[in-house]
């Protein structure tokens, strides 16, 4: 999923702009690529010695700013929410901490998968029981599947664009139809709202969310809903393995000011989500003498520059090319970042194998020379300069400075080639309008659902109606505001998405990445770090891919 929020990537409170693109994409992750794809190392911090460790009552509390708008796995789509519905339930598969690996939990095997692509066969596990007691079977998983698309919640349309029906086959077989394959499918069933919930506790019907209440099978039960605090409790009856821990408290601080002083002050053991850039620097400082530890792990945000095509004078190839060649990576993540990110050089992260440094061959870092030239052969000079506005969601400082520090190095470099006019609007209005052509450069963030190089991909660069003369008129890089069109990557989008290959898929991601770079419609800047600050008798701390921090490891 898409997201250019309004917040920078730091304040991850507010998740997604995503909800304007999901209805004119899919946003999915394909699993058999994931399976393929090399793992990230294991995010954890090293066991605790038994003299570090305080007496107490086992609990873990835990401080963010990151407040949940609802608890009901088919309406939650901010990470606040999902975080939370993904510690406390359980889905068909799930993630290895710290890696792209996907393994089994209520299913006890992969999908047995048709010819034709369309129906997906699954074997669900035994033994297992909802917090309320109710059995789980394949018809509690049909029921929380179905409810997950017909109660027609914010991410309902991860399932409702893709899923033709679903039903039980057996008494532990589910057995899914698909409106037409899709090979990312079993990932797609990883995303955290798509887990067991009783039928007992929940209801089908548009509309019908309990956003304070959560009844599923996983190793923690809500133990109290509160505005600020929330506590889990250990599920005695959890059939996998259990917390070792004694339960969470969480509490909701007001401001990142309130949870950086709650974590130095030893208030809370962890603090994760959404401390300020200059807040992390200072933190990390503090772990350098031993004051607490400081955990970093590869992210899977990126963010990026749109380039709408339909905008003069970017309707040139080689005025974008220069823009691409202009841009100085290490710069921005000096002055920017504080070093809290890497250089970014595809839109697909580096989390996955597939992804190829194209921009740092073609374009490199700072290229000015190579500007000048591309700007000079677009019919441009200091008395005919190329003028660009640049255009980003207010309330974002790193967006901001990213911006003018753009602004400056294109002063400074070019000569008056190219000038840049930073511009600013608030969050809605900006997502409203960059759909319109309203914007010729955009910087945005992009936070996704799934791990899948298809998630960075599709949403951006499909287009269902256009020309090579109009550009796109509807699609995914119509909602993205590039106006991209290209017939040839249209179809690569649809071969990697039905081809069940790895390897195959992976040539094919690598055909549309080149064409990105030829054409430009976007340009790759950074890839976001995650960072979890735990105090010293602290251990096992563990993020998830999708930047979930992983309540049941955690060890005082």
């Amino acid at each position: 999923m898409n997201n250019v929020s309004a917040m920078s990537w730091w304040d991850l409170a507010v998740k997604k702009w995503g909800r304007v693109a999901r209805f004119c994409s899919w946003f999915c992750l394909c699993f058999f690529l994931v399976v393929s794809c090399a793992p990230r190392p294991q995010t954890t911090t090293p066991p605790s010695g038994a003299a570090n460790t305080p007496t107490g009552d086992g609990r873990i509390t835990i401080g963010t700013t990151a407040k949940p708008k609802s608890l009901d796995p088919a309406d939650a789509y901010e990470l606040a929410s999902l975080g939370l519905v993904f510690n406390m339930s359980d889905r068909l598969y799930t993630y290895t901490p710290g890696s792209t690996e996907i393994k089994l939990q209520l299913a006890t095997a992969l999908p047995k998968v048709s010819a034709d692509g369309l129906t997906y066969t699954i074997p669900l596990r035994q033994g297992v029981v909802f917090h309320d007691g109710t059995p789980f079977n394949a018809e509690a998983m049909a029921f929380s599947i179905k409810r997950f698309i017909e109660n027609k919640g914010k991410p309902s349309f991860l399932l409702a664009d893709t899923v033709d029906s679903v039903k039980a086959t057996g008494a532990y077989e589910l057995t899914i139809k698909l409106k037409k394959p899709f090979a990312a499918f079993p990932s797609l069933l990883a995303f955290p709202g798509v887990c067991a919930v009783s039928p007992k506790a929940y209801e089908l019907g548009a509309g019908k969310f309990k956003p304070e209440t959560f009844v599923g099978t996983g190793p923690y039960k809500l133990g109290q809903y509160g505005s600020d605090s929330l506590r889990f409790d250990v599920f005695d009856k959890y059939w996998g393995e259990k917390p070792v821990n004694r339960g969470i408290n969480l509490q909701i601080q007001t401001s990142p000011v309130n949870l950086f002083n709650a974590f130095r002050t030893g208030a809370v053991d962890v603090a994760y989500l959404s401390l300020q850039p200059d807040q992390i620097r200072s933190l990390e400082e503090g772990s350098k003498k031993g004051d607490w530890q400081a955990i970093s792990a590869q992210g899977s945000v990126v963010s990026y520059m749109v380039l709408n095509r339909n905008q003069k004078p970017l309707d040139q190839p080689e005025v974008r090319a220069a823009i691409a060649s202009v841009i100085d990576r290490p710069l921005l993540n000096q002055r920017v970042l504080f070093g809290q990110a890497d250089p970014l050089y595809s839109m697909i992260p580096t989390t996955f194998d597939v992804s190829q440094p194209l921009f740092k061959d073609k374009y490199g870092d700072g290229n000015v020379e190579q500007a000048k030239q591309l700007l000079t052969k677009a019919g441009f000079s200091q008395q005919n300069p190329a003028k660009v506005q640049v255009w980003y969601p207010s309330s974002s400082p790193s967006r901001s400075l990213a911006a003018q520090t753009l602004k400056s190095l294109v002063d400074q470099k070019l000569a008056g080639l190219l000038q840049l006019e930073i511009n600013t609007v608030e969050g809605p209005t900006f997502f409203k309008d960059i759909s319109k052509g309203s914007y010729p450069i955009a910087l945005l963030d992009w936070y996704p659902d799934f791990l899948d190089p298809d998630n960075y991909v599709q949403p951006f660069l499909s287009c269902q109606k256009g020309s090579e003369a109009k550009g796109c008129e509807s699609g995914g890089s119509q909602t993205q505001g590039s106006f991209y069109y290209n017939a040839t990557v249209n179809k690569l989008i649809d071969q990697q998405r039905q081809e069940q290959n790895p390897e195959a898929r992976k040539q094919i991601f690598a055909q549309i990445q080149t064409q990105v770079a030829n054409d430009l419609p976007y340009v790759p800047l950074w890839q976001n770090k995650d960072f979890v600050f735990a105090q010293k008798n602290v251990s096992d701390v563990q993020l998830n891919p999708t930047q979930i921090l992983v309540y049941p490891s955690l060890k005082k």
